[in-house]
C-alpha cells in the first residue's frame, strides 16, 4: 500500500503551488501518493491551519509547512519504508 501525503493547500496561493510542483520527485521516488485538499472547502481544517498553509501532512503528522523541508520529509519517508 502506497504512503499517502495530505497537501494542504488554496487555488490562489503561490507558496501551494511551489511546494505541490517541489513535492512531486519526492512523493515520485518514494512511491507516495500525493492528495491535495482545499483548505478553504472544510471549515475544520481552514480553522486550524488557516495561516500555515501550505502544509504537508502524513496521517496527523505535519511535515512541514509554508515551504517544502526536503530533506526531511525524505528522511521521513525513509524511514517508514
Amino acid at each position: 500500500m502506497a504512503t499517502e501525503l495530505t497537501l494542504l493547500s488554496r487555488s490562489y496561493c503561490h507558496l501551494c503551488h511551489d511546494m505541490e510542483a517541489a513535492l512531486a520527485p519526492l512523493a515520485e521516488e518514494f512511491g507516495a501518493a500525493v492528495r491535495v485538499l482545499d483548505v478553504d472547502a472544510d471549515p475544520v481544517l481552514e480553522a486550524k491551519y488557516d495561516e500555515l498553509v501550505p502544509v504537508l501532512l502524513h496521517g496527523e503528522t505535519e511535515l512541514c509547512h509554508y515551504f517544502l523541508d526536503a530533506p526531511k520529509v525524505r528522511e521521513y519517508l525513509a524511514g517508514i519504508r
